[in-house]
């Protein structure tokens, strides 16, 4: 059950975001949801997996109402793939509830189509609209918890639903792997060795999965720095712009990284990288990157004097420094 808690608290902000926050603990009870899950234990074989066949128009409007939704950022394709097997349509009229507050949870919403409006309180007071766009529901599969609102279509409407436990299977065993492949390759990271054990799984837990094939380009010389990389596999070329052309300065296997120093200065990105082979990386973002690599910060400037030596050697100058990685 540790291991379910500690998977669900990285979706707090982001649940945040969709699903009205009240106060969800003040009437905490046992309901029939309140099963345990644990995504240790749960082996890919066990079990009948939900599927729901859609039409290729289906699944094309499907894709486009999910992919926008941050609950889904972290999933890789295959277990994106899994996400749209297992919502199935839902078609509502205009004043139908979709969800009551104090209930126990039962779907999670993705919105198609129509307008919803949230409700809390025996008054009914309205606390949010939903226009077009959204999800709701989550927050009662994820906490186990009753209801926190209630969900009213305001017009008639098209919703993807997905059962609570297919959506606590997916989402947080997909918490629960994602954060375990990340430490494993965090921790060969000799810059990331200063941070503490519960600093690395917060980073960890802010890493979001991205692949380039071969000869694709990852980061463009002179661009604006929106955040580093972490090589999961394959080979990373590292090329500066010179008058006769690119000149490579660095090749990076898995376990390197690359991106931090523009980040660092704030200065536009001083070489470009490309995938030597199909790679596979963990993307953190500017933001991310300033509130959980700060212990770093240090270390990482004082790389950079290094990273000088290494054009001296190349180009006989200190320039291009703000990024060679």
């Amino acid at each position: 059950m540790a291991a379910v808690q500690t998977s669900v608290q990285n979706f707090d902000v982001l649940s945040s975001v969709n699903e009205p926050l009240v106060n969800r603990y003040a009437s905490r009870r046992k309901s029939v949801f309140a099963e345990t899950y644990d995504p240790e234990n749960d082996d890919d074989d066990d079990g009948a997996r939900a599927i729901f066949p859609k039409t290729d128009e289906q699944r094309s409007r499907l894709c486009d109402s999910v992919k926008n939704i941050l609950l889904f950022r972290s999933l890789d394709k295959e277990q994106m793939n899994e996400v749209l097997d297992a919502m199935f349509e839902k078609i509502v009229k205009s004043k139908d509830y979709i969800i009551k507050q104090g209930d126990d949870g039962d779907n999670f919403y993705v919105i198609e189509s129509g307008i919803y409006k949230a409700y809390v309180g025996e008054d009914q007071k309205h606390i949010h609209t939903y226009e077009g766009r959204g999800s709701f529901g989550e927050l009662a599969l994820l906490y186990n918890m009753p209801r926190a609102a209630t969900i009213q279509a305001e017009t008639d409407g098209q919703l993807w639903a997905m059962d609570r436990q297919t959506f606590r299977r997916i989402l947080l065993k997909s918490a629960f792997r994602k954060r375990k492949m990340y430490e494993a390759l965090l921790d060969s990271v000799p810059m990331l060795k200063t941070l503490q054990n519960y600093e690395r799984m917060n980073l960890a837990d802010a890493l979001i999965p991205r692949t380039f094939t071969q000869g694709e380009r990852i980061i463009k010389q002179g661009d604006v720095a929106d955040g580093m990389y972490f090589i999961e596999q394959g080979k990373v070329s590292i090329r500066i712009q010179q008058d006769a052309g690119e000149v490579e300065v660095s090749n990076l296997e898995k376990g390197g990284y690359f991106g931090e120093l523009a980040l660092v200065t704030h200065r536009p990105r001083a070489a470009s990288a490309y995938a030597v082979d199909n790679v596979k990386v963990a993307f953190l973002d500017v933001d991310a990157f300033e509130r959980l690599l700060g212990p770093c910060m240090n270390l990482m400037k004082r790389n950079i004097g290094d990273y000088e030596s290494q054009l001296v050697k190349i180009f006989g100058s200190k320039n291009n420094i703000s990024d060679i990685r």
